[in-house]
């Protein structure tokens, strides 16, 4: 059995980040003087909609979600969007803030928030064209191509109303307690839609100059100043590149800006990208800081703070763009849903122990676009402060937890919370699992922050790791309770070979153990045969200006070349990805196409050999002329550690090796958090 030496495992296996600024700036904490109030550091948590905003029920739940971010140092909250009026709801169970009902309810989440020292704003949103229901309005009624429903063109009546309600909504949000509130002008919701031409086709006072279409944004900022107190902030979320064809274009913006500053804006967030907008801009593919150039652009034109936004994660990169003139505060919103300790660690110099944001989007994203609530991959009690609750155990066990992956490292870190002691095996050299696979792909480098989460919480929960070392049956006597998490292998391909020919397996490919050609088939349509895409044809660490390049971000897209040909094959029929996240499905689909990857859905794989690769493609047969085959056909558990144990009732399975349907990270770090509450 080896004894581990964390400070070893960390600069053998990890990418340590210093996330403190060397020149001693630290402008992360500093404070922000507004002209009537301040904010105690330059933090935002971003706006960001958790399926908990609906209903009286879910009260309770959203002010433990709140408090706990104010709690953990976040110096100003923004909330998820409301709407000022029925019609500007995002679906029709969407909530409004209209009425004194509302201002009742929103006082908890206030007090929740100003109890622990922060700030926090209330954002109100008017879906426009986005509304997902038939009632929506738009400047005009053009169909968003991602909502089946077309909008009715405003009438000049239902503008007036339309600015009044916002005005109304922020006297209310003031009576509740709010600090400010956040107007969403950005995103292609119904502000951003009468700013830009692409939307925009009136002839009225609303439509045509850009004085006309900025209109409506310049009045309602002007309602809302009128009708509330003088240290009542007000931010404008202004779209600074909408990154849509005839969106609004740099020197618009800047009118804009300077318009709206006039108008009684007190600070200015930074939009980036339409939701129908064909360019990933949060996805774990965009490189950290992607966008600083559109917060310094507006930091350039205004004199009032100017927020940072997208893919920040850690208090490196804050501060690089804080020091560097290109912002005055910095929002993160999933970041804090994966740690609402961040800045206090930050600040107490404990910044190892941030818990980071790997931009999957599958916990909090995905949920939301799929009516689930949000929370976090690596986070799962993330909104559900009140449901998963990880109390000290009353009395301490000792567990012995099996394998070092994902489900491993967060059962063994939970357990050990609770006040356990636990020892952690691997059989393997090295912890991690799945996950040193995953950070090998290009655009999933941020997974190396999670094993360097886990390897520092191991340390200081005082687990005993021990690497080299094989489950015996013996084991079981020794402990309270064992929680198998070996997870999975890939699960091979059955095709007859010729000619010294063989299928390799995604891992040893990712690996780099063998040989590849230049002429080569990926086996399987899912998750890893897209990822298999990536780690041949994308750039792994891609630079900000090799990421606008690719996706045409201000300039004309320029993919690289790829000398290698790529065939992706399945057997079943139908959109390939289709299993792929509900955000980022389409982004992975759309890096396919970019490379030139040649999609056969509906065959069978046949044999493999040096002639190439025989299939049948809805029965006709054909040969492909590859001289490489990867399997990424799915994975199967690695349950032979613990067959003769499976009944034994001091046995707990989760993750791979409870289910290999898939590699889920989401569900084995939440199968580990509740076996830890059941243990």
């Amino acid at each position: 059995m080896l004894k581990v030496d964390y400070l070893q495992l960390l600069q053998q296996n990890l990418t340590i980040t210093e996330v403190r600024p060397v020149n001693g700036a630290h402008m992360l904490e500093q404070k922000l003087q507004l002209p009537h109030t301040e904010l105690r550091n330059r933090l935002v948590m971003g706006s960001m909609h958790t399926g908990l905003e609906e209903g009286w029920h879910n009260r309770k739940r959203l002010r433990a979600f709140y408090q706990a971010r104010a709690k953990g140092g976040t110096g100003l909250i923004i909330t998820g969007g409301y709407s000022p009026n029925i019609r500007g709801k995002l679906t029709p169970f969407a909530s409004t803030f209209s009425s004194y009902y509302d201002v009742i309810k929103h006082r908890a989440y206030t007090e929740a928030v100003h109890e622990q020292g922060g700030k926090i704003c209330l954002q109100l949103l008017h879906a426009g064209r986005y509304a997902y229901h038939p009632f929506n309005q738009a400047p005009s009624a053009i169909k968003a191509p991602i909502n089946p429903y077309k909008p009715k063109a405003m009438s000049l009546g239902s503008i007036k109303k339309t600015i009044k309600d916002f005005a109304n909504s922020a006297k209310l949000a003031e009576k509740a307690g709010y600090d400010g509130v956040e107007i969403m002008g950005s995103e292609g919701y119904l502000i951003n839609e009468f700013m830009a031409n692409h939307t925009n086709k009136r002839t009225d006072s609303y439509g045509g100059s850009l004085e006309n279409r900025m209109r409506l944004a310049v009045e309602i900022v002007k309602a809302v100043r009128a009708k509330v107190s003088k240290k009542f902030i007000i931010i404008f979320r202004l779209s600074v590149m909408d990154l849509i064809p005839d969106g609004s274009t740099p020197d618009e913006v800047k009118q804009q800006a300077i318009a709206l500053e006039e108008a009684g804006v007190d600070i200015f967030n930074t939009g980036i990208g339409w939701h129908e907008a064909r360019v990933p801009t949060i996805a774990s593919m965009v490189p950290p800081g992607a966008f600083k150039e559109a917060s310094k652009r507006l930091k350039d034109t205004v004199s009032v703070p100017v927020v940072a936004v997208n893919r920040i994660n850690t208090p490196e990169i804050a501060n690089s763009i804080l020091e560097a003139g290109e912002s005055d505060l910095i929002s993160m919103a999933r970041p804090l849903l994966a740690d609402p300790e961040f800045f206090n660690k930050y600040i107490n110099k404990q910044s190892e122990q941030i818990n980071i944001c790997i931009g999957c989007n599958q916990g909090c994203l995905d949920h939301v676009f799929k009516n689930k609530r949000a929370t976090c991959l690596v986070n799962p009690q993330a909104a559900f402060e009140l449901d998963y609750s990880l109390e000290k155990a009353s009395s301490s066990r000792l567990v012995l937890v099996v394998g070092a992956g994902p489900a491993g490292l967060a059962a063994s870190c939970y357990l050990a919370q609770k006040g356990h002691k636990v020892t952690l095996i691997e059989r393997k050299e090295k912890m991690g699992g799945q996950f040193n696979l995953a950070m090998q792909i290009p655009g999933k480098e941020d997974f190396n922050h999670t094993l360097n989460y886990f390897t520092n919480e191991l340390k200081r929960l005082d687990v005993d790791l021990k690497l080299g070392t094989e489950f015996k049956d013996d084991m079981l006597n020794q402990y309270d309770d064992v929680v198998f998490a070996t997870g999975v292998r890939p699960r091979e391909a059955k095709i007859e070979c010729g000619d010294g020919k063989r299928v390799f397996a995604y891992d040893e490919v990712i690996r780099g153990e063998v040989e590849l050609g230049e002429k080569i088939a990926i086996l399987g349509a899912g998750g890893i045969g897209f990822d298999m895409v990536a780690f041949l044809s994308e750039h792994k660490g891609q630079t900000i200006e090799q990421f606008k390049t690719q996706w045409g971000i201000e300039c004309e897209a320029k993919p690289d070349k790829d000398t290698r040909k790529l065939y992706m094959l399945k057997r079943s029929e139908g959109r390939f990805g289709s299993d792929l996240g509900k955000t980022t499905g389409w982004i992975h689909r759309q890096v396919a196409k970019q490379h030139g990857v040649t999609q056969i859905a509906e065959c069978q794989y046949l044999s493999f050999d040096k002639q190439g690769l025989k299939i049948t493609v809805k029965g006709e047969e054909k040969l492909l002329d590859v001289d490489t085959v990867i399997a990424c056909i799915g994975q199967v558990s690695n349950s032979e550690t613990f067959a003769n144990e499976k009944e034994n009732a001091k046995v707990h399975v989760i993750g791979g090796a409870k289910l290999a349907a898939a590699i889920d990270a989401k569900r084995a770090i939440f199968e580990a958090l509740q076996v830890a509450r059941k243990i």
